[in-house]
């Protein structure tokens, strides 16, 4: 179908052909004659870069021209913010359409987003956004849900599906379209969401899946290539291979340290093959190398620098986001040759390559041993071969050792069939969670409204209510217990604290440890007893770092004894062992406000950028949610202690220098160089003159203009 043949205004068409979109692909053409642009509900199961997000696009411009508005969710915030460059690039380029990303701060409505026509979000923020009841959610017309296959994510599948019950309670008469690329049971989807489904193995890059021995691959269709020997390393040598022939590789592995070794075995090859990268390649990586080096200098960063120099990276949850998008960036640019990434980079970034080289399908979980990596993962990993415009084919090859393993990835995975797209939302961690959301927001009253919304649920729509009818009672007396809501007879109602701990979106079994805790504080809490405390909490991640001994963590606790929040067990009790790596954590923390470099953090606890991102995003959090449960159950001696808490770990500082880093443009470094100066306060800064704060900070004049604007 030509583009310029869509009942569409004529601003995407001309914004298109500039991108020289001439004709819808086939699967797009199948949601026009579906009704896409008519209205009707949609869901688009369809390979990687077949054109799903287009076509939802295509149907969005019809809603703004008719004065609608448009909320698109992902999952994750690199995808929000992928998603809205094309968005604005196709719906807001030549037009007063306006667009806005919303993804943090889990206790606003966010009423900033009235003025905008297109949201883009996590499921996250929209559920956090129902929560706090915001208004201009009426407004919306049409809704995307992108990555629709995460329903059956056991982490994030229970928001997305709760989000998706109750935007369809809020928005009946609202368009909803699903994309996908991986969905066996659409039609189960589908029926959930009244929508059409439109299932199409079509790709704009054929792919070729195949398993590789040695040096010798075997395709699916029949056909048996011979690698060229480069490097004894199988992995090494498949890559170097691609390379030869003008492709790049992505290399899928099961653990962060086999990214990072792999993606050091193929960059010495790389170094001692000079022919592979043209002069001007090798500029440009030192470029991007450099790049890296612009966050503070650890030893962990210089070796992803020295990496990206010779021509590959790895990419994993231990890199900062200024990391991960250098690495993106670069292998987008063709001048990255090889990247070689965990699972977390499938799950939906737009990162392409001629040979996707998945290097097991068995992973290793604690408790559990190896266990097979589901169909649907494999799946994800094949959708990333193949780069449009720049390749014929795409190859999906996973690495065999024997006969015997060779035929089990040919029956189970290559052959294999999809797992279907099932509800998680019956785990106790999700219900009670969102069984207080829904309550706190008054969308049910009683237990029946309460087992009528379920029904309602994918959970619901697949199994009907009776299988978490039991769950449910025993979630409304945790609740209960907790004085979270009321229960009169059959009629359901928020308590002001249960109100307050849905709106802070955190686990209501969070809220319940911080609570239980007040009651039986040291007189005289410490602030590495409020650390302690915080990282007891369920939602405080595990991050990996190093094995500190027992008698140093032992040695810092007795130092703080005192202070403790949580009285110490004796260590024979069975809770000792957790509560001693708490303190490993909270040591961690302890140390970035303490403002130890990252660099020293690192050296010192093993803890990588990335996860010290979200160890300090979280821990902030819980730190403000804990001040606000405090002020609302009258535990009033905790809620400043908190509130300068979640300050501190935001900015990294001792507290005296939180008057300054309040300050937009100065960071946790710049504050203590102004201190050391002597400019301790917002007061004495405003003596300073514009030539001494740029000398002071090493900034420009413009820089430095701001910084007095804003005192």
């Amino acid at each position: 179908m030509n583009i310029k043949d869509l009942p569409v205004p004529q601003y995407i068409i001309d914004n298109l052909l500039r991108k020289n979109i001439n004709h819808l692909y086939p699967p797009q053409t199948e949601a026009v004659k579906a009704g896409i642009l008519e209205g009707e509900n949609i869901i688009l199961s369809t390979p990687t870069a077949s054109g799903k997000t287009l076509a939802a696009l295509l149907a969005a411009s019809i809603h703004l021209q008719e004065g609608g508005k448009v909320l698109y969710l992902v999952p994750l915030r690199a995808l929000a913010s992928e998603k809205i460059i094309e968005i604005n690039e196709i719906l807001c380029t030549g037009t007063k359409f306006r667009s806005a990303i919303s993804t943090g701060d889990y206790d606003s409505s966010d009423p900033w987003l009235r003025a905008y026509d297109i949201v883009v979000a996590t499921n996250e923020k929209a559920d956090s956004l129902l929560r706090h009841g915001a208004e201009w959610i009426k407004d919306v017309s049409l809704v995307v849900l992108d990555e629709l296959h995460l329903v059956s994510d056991s982490e994030r599948g229970p928001t997305l599906e709760m989000v998706i019950t109750r935007l369809k309670r809020t928005l009946p008469r609202a368009q909803y379209i699903g994309l996908s690329a991986t969905i066996s049971n659409a039609r189960d989807l589908g029926g959930w969401l009244n929508a059409k489904v439109i299932q199409s193995d079509w790709r704009p890059v054929p792919l070729k899946e195949g398993v590789l021995i040695d040096s010798t691959i075997e395709f699916n269709d029949g056909e048996i290539k011979e690698l060229k020997i480069l490097h004894k390393n199988t992995i090494v040598n498949a890559v170097l291979n691609i390379i030869e022939e003008g492709g790049q590789a992505l290399v899928f592995t099961s653990t962060r340290k086999k990214a990072e070794d792999y993606a050091l075995k193929i960059a010495q090859a790389l170094i001692e093959r000079l022919d592979l990268l043209s002069w001007e390649e090798r500029d440009k990586l030192r470029e991007y190398a450099s790049e890296i080096l612009t966050e503070e200098r650890s030893a962990f960063t210089e070796n992803l620098a020295r990496l990206i120099e010779a021509g590959a990276a790895f990419h994993h949850a231990g890199l900062s986001s200024l990391h991960r998008k250098i690495v993106e960036d670069a292998f987008r640019s063709r001048v990255l040759k090889s990247v070689v990434a965990t699972p977390t980079l499938a799950a939906g970034v737009n990162l392409p390559a001629r040979l996707v080289l998945i290097s097991e399908v068995k992973r290793y979980i604690p408790g559990y041993g190896y266990q097979s990596i589901p169909v649907i993962e494999y799946k994800q990993y094949c959708g990333r071969a193949g780069r449009p415009l720049y390749d014929e084919i795409g190859y999906a090859v996973t690495v065999c050792r024997t006969e015997d393993e060779k035929e089990y990835i040919i029956k189970e995975y290559i052959n294999g069939q999809l797992e279907k797209i099932v509800s998680k939302l019956s785990s106790e961690k999700h219900l009670r969670t969102h069984v207080l959301a829904i309550i706190s927001s008054g969308e049910v009253y009683s237990v029946h409204s309460l087992i009528k919304f379920f029904e309602e649920t994918y959970l619901g729509y697949l199994y009907g209510s009776r299988i978490v009818k039991g769950k449910i009672e025993l979630t409304l007396e945790f609740l209960k217990n907790c004085g979270f809501i009321e229960v009169s007879k059959q009629s359901l109602k928020a308590t002001k604290l249960g109100i307050r701990v849905s709106q802070l979106y955190i686990d209501p079994l969070t809220a319940k440890i911080l609570l239980e805790n007040f009651e039986k504080s040291s007189p005289n809490p410490n602030v590495f007893g409020l650390l302690h405390l915080i990282v007891l909490t369920p939602e405080i991640p595990r991050i990996p770092m190093k094995r500190l001994s027992t008698s140093l963590l032992e040695e810092h606790l007795e130092k703080n004894r005192d202070g403790m929040v949580v009285p110490v067990p004796e260590p024979d009790s069975p809770d000792y062992d957790e509560y001693l790596d708490a303190v490993r954590l909270a040591m961690v923390l302890e140390g970035w406000i303490e403002e130890l470099p990252e660099a020293e953090l690192y050296e010192r606890f093993g803890v990588q950028p990335g996860d010290m991102a979200a160890l300090r995003e979280t821990a902030e959090w819980i730190s403000y949610s804990a001040s606000q449960i405090a002020k609302v159950s009258g535990h009033t001696k905790f809620v400043l202690p908190f509130e300068r808490l979640a300050e501190r770990i935001r900015y990294g500082v001792r507290e005296e220098l939180l008057p300054l880093t309040r300050l937009k443009g100065i960071g946790r470094v710049r504050a203590r160089s102004l201190y050391r100066a002597g400019y301790t306060s917002i007061e004495k800064l405003r003596t300073a003159t514009i030539d001494e704060l740029t000398r002071i900070l090493g900034i420009g004049r413009k820089t430095a203009e701001k910084i007095f604007e804003q005192i």
